[in-house]
């Protein structure tokens, strides 16, 4: 498919000589006449199996012109050195982004021993070294020690703010960064594998703010050799799993088919409520549906009404409507949903 984001050349006519410049100075150069892509709006989300080299901003960016999407962002960010899952939200999926970047992630990494690096990724500068190799049996003592709710410092190059600041914009310009433990939960940390003497494979099972390059360096301290993250890989996020990922050159060679009449790009999209499989459903009727999307509160009566209190998915007609407060009975609508245009109806994989 052209890209025509891009520059096209004015049709053949008799030259017109370019107006001098009021100063004198050289006569300006005509413009070439461009053509923007009608933005639309589509709703819903993609996987991405984001490839090596690749940071998650592009990606959002490449995916957006691939749909000619409104609006788009993405559900937690991957390092360009990691491959995976990179869940990217279209439309009125970004409103339930905080549901899917709150849910558990899955990584597979390889740590390499014998060095500590500044960034505690194989881009890094070496900042220790040791001659020590762990064993299959010694990496199986110490991972215990890391699973539940943990103390960790993120990495020097990370995204966290001081003062205003990202630590990586620090720590590039030499700026000594000193952050702060913080809590995090790693649910399952197992070792997988062991391919030579100077690597290991790991799987950890984690939630939000969990740094994977953070746990290589505090293992290879424990173990007295050093250790970074050679390579990473995310498997799973919130209700996201491997299954559903698609390659980039696959989205785009969907989306070039469906350009040209040839299948839809609603099959690229998995629904908005993909996101809100944790989240309890109440369904109520197109009266009480019409008092939501005016911002008012519905009161649901009888043996049947929910009785607990907390956050829900409103749904009408067996179709989302909105994300409300739900207080024995009485709905508080918090983000009303509006589906007019594309809408995803993939069938999400089941992880």
């Amino acid at each position: 498919m052209n890209n025509i984001d891009s520059e096209t050349m004015a049709p053949a006519e008799t030259p017109v000589a370019p107006a001098p410049q009021a100063d004198g100075g050289q006569p300006r150069k005509p413009k070439r006449q461009q053509f923007k892509r009608d933005k639309r709006d589509v709703h819903g989300w993609v996987l991405l199996d984001k490839p090596v080299g690749m940071t998650s901003t592009h990606a959002v960016s490449v995916v957006k012109r691939l749909f000619s999407a409104k609006r788009c962002g993405h559900a937690g960010t991957l390092d360009p050195l990691a491959s995976g899952a990179l869940p990217i939200a279209m439309g009125e999926a970004t409103k339930t982004v905080p549901f899917v970047m709150d849910g558990r992630k899955l990584y597979r990494f390889t740590v390499e021993w014998g060095q500590e690096r500044d960034t505690d990724d194989a881009e890094g500068r070496v900042v220790a070294q040791s001659d020590q190799r762990p064993t299959a049996d010694q990496i199986r003592t110490v991972l215990p020690s890391y699973i539940g709710t943990i103390k960790q410092v993120p990495p020097q190059y990370s995204a966290i703010k001081i003062e205003g600041e990202r630590a990586y914009d620090l720590a590039r310009d030499g700026q000594t960064v000193e952050l702060k433990a913080r809590e995090v939960e790693i649910k399952r940390l197992e070792l997988i594998d062991i391919p030579d003497e100077g690597h290991a494979v790991l799987e950890a099972e984690c939630g939000k703010g969990t740094y994977v390059r953070s746990l290589a360096r505090d293992i290879g301290r424990q173990l007295g050799c050093f250790g970074f993250v050679s390579a990473l890989r995310r498997t799973a996020v919130g209700p996201f799993s491997e299954e559903t990922m698609i390659l980039l050159e696959n989205l785009e060679a969907l989306c070039h088919r469906a350009a040209a009449g040839e299948g839809s790009l609603a099959d690229a999209l998995m629904p908005v409520e993909t996101a809100l499989d944790d989240i309890p459903a109440v369904a109520i009727d197109r009266s009480d549906a019409a008092r939501l999307t005016r911002g008012q509160a519905v009161l649901l009566r009888g043996r049947d009404a929910p009785n607990f209190r907390g956050t829900v998915s409103v749904t009408v007609a067996g179709e989302l409507l909105a994300l409300a407060e739900l207080d024995h009975g009485e709905i508080v609508p918090k983000r009303v949903f509006n589906m007019v245009g594309l809408r995803g109806r993939a069938r999400p994989k089941k992880g």
